[in-house]
């Protein structure tokens, strides 16, 4: 059994978590399900003793059906939210390495991924010039994908104010 890399300790959650951004033909890939009301980035707990390199390729390939390729280590975030769903209204921290990915040069995805709590999830790709009118997280995305970088960037949001 693999164990994440993560806590929960009364009413807050810790978790360290790798995430993908996929980038094909102008549009990001996001994640749905059929309980949750917004999009979220493809990725998922990083387990105890594993890189967050290989958690975010098995990641990938366990939501999209398809092997996907790092092309380099893109945000730091820090990750302040109240949870939803199984954490309903848990106060969440969590830490996140996001990898920009190779792009492949299609949008072909062989899916059949559920959450952790065995909700189906549907995988979206979303234009880039469009995000903003998307519930989707993490919030920083649109502006980070229509921006220049050098180097890993280092972003903290808190979402609990919302």
């Amino acid at each position: 059994m693999e164990y994440d890399c993560g806590f929960r300790k009364g009413d807050k959650w810790f978790r360290y978590r790798a995430a993908a951004i996929i980038v094909e033909e102008n549009c990001v890939l996001f994640a749905g399900n059929e309980v949750n009301d917004y999009y979220y980035s493809i990725g998922g707990a990083v387990h105890l003793g594993e890189t967050s390199e290989e958690a975010v390729k098995r990641e990938v390939f366990e939501e999209t059906g398809v092997e996907y390729e790092i092309d380099y280590l893109a945000v730091i975030h820090e990750n302040f939210f109240v949870g939803s769903f199984d954490l309903n209204g848990i106060d969440c921290h969590e830490i996140a390495f996001y990898y920009m990915m190779k792009p492949k040069g299609n949008k072909n995805l062989n899916s059949r991924s559920f959450t952790m709590g065995g909700v189906k999830e549907s995988m979206h790709w979303i234009p880039i010039d469009e995000l903003s009118s998307f519930k989707a997280f993490p919030s920083f995305m649109k502006e980070y994908l229509q921006s220049d970088h050098t180097g890993v960037e280092h972003i903290i949001t808190d979402e609990r104010a919302e």
